[in-house]
Order: structure tokens, then C-alpha cells, then sequence
């Protein structure tokens, strides 16, 4: 009776937000080497585990495109003696929580499970991670899902724009597959290719880890040998940097739609580049801002040729990108296209204001506090930070980079970066004169 009013608790701990006044990241290092940044929260019976493996979709093998994301689609589908149905049923009486996630440079393991049930919570977890059953039952179930989500996304304007940026961004470089494979090559592939991609996915020197909540730096520290030791070491190279083309202009893409969906993009900078925090306050006066962006004054407030656009920074492992969307009706679209080429070389070439660099940094500032909302949230921002190759005290003093940003450096940053000519757009529908 216990676990099954324990249960209905998971999704309730796991909102609470920790009564501390700033993040206290501890780095364990267990006895195999192992190494994850920790906060304790003892007031609260519950742990929540991240692990990020780098490499992702982006070491499936030549012609295996989609392997990757297959296989942990199927990690959660059985270990040992637990068939499919058996494994939810064990991860469901623990009132545990196990996540799955397959993207270009990572895979993604989420946990989350209440302290009284760590040891059979981490038994379960290891199994899946360790020695995942892949039963041929549970194989095809999963593929024919993979399919399915395929063939909708070949009918999205979204996907379609989205697909073709990356192959005209990133040519025969292996950002520039889908993550989740295409009907040919998923239809294709064997247990064996399964096999292979958990081997070069899941290896322990290339896995970063955090967590929080009820554990102590000594438990975390075993915790991570009895979860991870037994996975293999890296063979697979990650892949070279990307020459990312930017060829400028605009390439269409025919599809029947009354609106058209158009994706933007050009270079960025590094996350280590000394003008990162200037260009990421830029992007919020640009386009990532909501309704106070230029942007979306420019096309949506005053011109009316959208609901929504908006501009974000990508941070690839191997490229860098400053990226937009917008999606206007096919007549109306060419002239969005026009208003944001505009108003990128608008600020490239004029700058913003001190008024916008100010409510950019009153913004940023507020809202990141928000973001620390649960023992979940906080363990995805601090394994984060680790891929990033952040400091510890970053939390603390993120804002205090913000606010430090002026308006020299901003307008210095557009007219380095912001390159209207390199702006290259992606164009899925019926556009007229585009």
C-alpha cells in the first residue's frame, strides 16, 4: 500500500523547489573515477539523477541513421529477467521515473525516484542502462512508433524546413541526418546495428552526471560505480568540426500549405568566445525576447505577417548558429523575409538603444531565478553547465555577466557577428514571389 500511495507523490516532489538562497554544487569523484556535481537537499525524500553521454545521434554509422535514437527508445523495454511489460510494472510499484532521450550531440538519461527506494530504483536503471533485453518483440514495437512519428513529420512544414536546413547547413557531416533516421534506413536496421549503437552511445568516459535532492557525496559516490562501471569505454571517434555553408539567400521548398514556414540562420559564437554574453543579450533585443523583441514588433505589431518570430542561439557541439523562424500566409511571407533581413542589418549597422540593452538585462536577470523551480530542473542546469565547461559558482554569478554587458560591447558584437548577406533562409510552402 505503501508504494502505491508513494507513487502518486513522484510528480508532486519533484516540483518542490529546495529553501536555499543559492545553489551549492558539491564535484564527487567515486573510486572507479567517475566524476558529477551534487546539491544536497536532505529536507526533501527524493533524488533526481541526470546523465548526459556525449556523441548522440551523431555517431550512428554510415546508412544506420536513426540507430542511435532506436536504441534508446528501447532501453526502457525490458533487462534480465523483465520483459517490456514487467520492467514498467517494477519502475511503476517503486513510484520511480525514468527518462530516454536521443539528440545530435547527446543521449539523455532522466531519473527520479523517492530515497526510501534508491537501491531497487538504481538496480532497475542499471539494467536498462547495462543490459537492456532488445527482444525482437519489443524491437519491432518501437521501430514501427519510430516510423510512425517519421511519416508525420515528412507531412510538417516544421520538420520538412527543419530537415532541409540541415542538409543544405551541414552537408555529409552527420548533423546533417535526421535524428531519428529516415523510413529506409530505420526499416533497415538490425539488432545488431542496435547492439553497436548502445555500445558507442553509453560509454562511461564520456558521460557527465549530476544530482539532487536526498544523497549524500559518499552515496552518490558509490551510486555511481554500481550504476556506470560496467558500461564500455569510447571506440567510436565523436565527429570533426562542421564547415557550416551559408551560402545567404533564400532556398524554397514546395508544399501544399497555406502558410508557409520559413527557418533562418547564420554563424555564432563559441560559448568560450569573450562576447558570448553580449551576443546572448542581443539575440534577446532581437528576436528572443516575446512580444518586446524587434522582431516581433517589426512583423507582428506594426506589419501584422505573423503570430509568432523568434530568434535563439544554437550551441552545437561542432557548429555554432544563430537561428530564427517565423511563419506567415504564402502572400505575406516574402515580406516577413524582407522586414527581418532589415532589421538584421539594422542593428548590425545602428546598434541598439541604451533603453533595450537595459530592459533586455532586467529581464534576463528576473526571469533566470524561475528556472530553479524543482530538484529536476536543477539537476538538468548543473549537468549543463558541466558539458559547457562552466564553473561551479556559475549560478551565482550568471547574472552578474549579464548586468555587466554595455552597450559598447553589444553594438561592438553586431557589427562583428550579425551578418545580413550570410542570412540564409529555408522557405516550406507556396510562397508567392519568393
Amino acid at each position: 500500500m505503501l508504494r502505491k500511495l508513494t507513487f502518486s507523490l513522484v510528480a508532486t516532489l519533484a516540483l518542490i523547489t529546495p529553501a536555499v538562497a543559492s545553489v551549492d554544487i558539491k564535484p564527487v569523484t567515486s573510486a572507479s573515477g567517475l566524476t558529477a556535481w551534487l546539491v544536497e537537499e536532505p529536507s526533501i525524500p527524493f533524488v533526481a539523477l541526470e546523465l548526459r553521454f556525449q556523441g548522440g545521434t551523431s555517431l550512428d554509422l554510415p546508412g544506420k541513421a536513426g540507430a542511435t535514437n532506436l536504441m534508446m527508445g528501447l532501453l526502457e523495454e525490458g533487462t534480465g529477467d523483465l520483459d517490456a511489460r514487467g520492467f514498467a510494472r517494477e519502475v511503476e510499484g517503486l513510484a520511480a521515473s525514468f527518462d530516454y532521450g536521443a539528440y545530435d550531440d547527446t543521449v539523455t538519461v532522466s531519473a527520479r525516484f523517492l530515497s526510501e527506494n534508491k537501491d531497487e530504483a538504481l538496480a532497475l536503471l542499471r539494467g536498462s542502462l547495462v543490459e537492456p533485453r532488445f527482444d525482437t518483440d519489443a524491437v519491432e514495437r518501437v521501430r514501427e512508433q519510430v516510423l510512425s512519428g517519421i511519416r508525420s513529420d515528412l507531412k510538417s512544414p516544421q520538420d520538412i524546413a527543419g530537415r532541409e536546413m540541415d542538409r543544405l547547413l551541414f552537408g555529409d557531416h552527420p548533423y546533417s541526418l535526421p535524428q531519428s533516421g529516415t523510413l529506409e534506413t530505420v526499416t533497415a536496421l538490425s539488432r545488431d546495428d542496435i547492439l553497436t549503437a548502445h555500445k558507442n552511445a553509453l560509454t562511461r568516459d564520456r558521460v557527465f552526471i549530476s544530482a539532487v535532492g536526498d544523497v549524500t557525496a559518499p552515496e552518490l559516490a558509490q551510486l555511481l560505480d554500481e550504476l556506470l562501471v560496467d558500461l564500455p569505454l569510447a571506440e567510436v571517434p565523436l565527429p570533426p568540426r562542421a564547415d557550416v555553408n551559408l551560402p545567404g539567400g533564400t532556398r524554397v521548398v514546395e508544399f501544399e500549405t497555406p502558410q508557409s514556414v520559413a527557418l533562418f540562420a547564420q554563424g555564432s559564437l563559441h560559448r568560450d568566445d569573450p562576447d558570448f554574453f553580449a551576443a546572448f543579450v542581443l539575440d534577446h533585443i532581437l528576436g528572443g525576447g516575446s512580444f518586446e523583441s524587434r522582431l516581433m514588433q517589426e512583423v507582428r505589431e506594426k506589419r501584422g505577417l505573423t503570430y509568432g518570430v523568434s530568434t535563439f542561439l544554437v550551441d552545437k557541439d561542432q557548429a555554432k548558429l544563430w537561428m530564427g523562424s517565423v511563419a506567415s500566409a504564402n502572400d505575406r511571407v516574402g515580406e516577413a523575409i524582407e522586414v527581418i533581413r532589415a532589421e538584421w542589418a539594422k542593428a548590425a549597422n545602428e546598434g541598439i538603444t541604451e533603453e533595450e540593452l537595459r530592459n533586455a538585462q532586467t529581464y534576463l536577470t528576473g526571469a533566470y531565478p524561475l528556472r530553479f523551480d524543482s530538484n529536476a530542473s536543477i539537476a538538468n542546469i548543473i549537468v549543463a553547465m558541466q558539458m559547457d565547461g562552466l564553473p561551479l559558482d556559475y549560478i551565482d554569478t550568471r547574472n552578474n555577466r549579464v548586468n555587466a554587458v554595455t552597450l559598447e560591447d553589444v553594438n561592438r558584437v553586431a557589427k562583428r557577428v550579425l551578418a545580413p548577406d550570410m542570412l540564409t533562409f529555408v522557405v516550406v510552402g507556396q510562397p508567392d514571389g519568393v
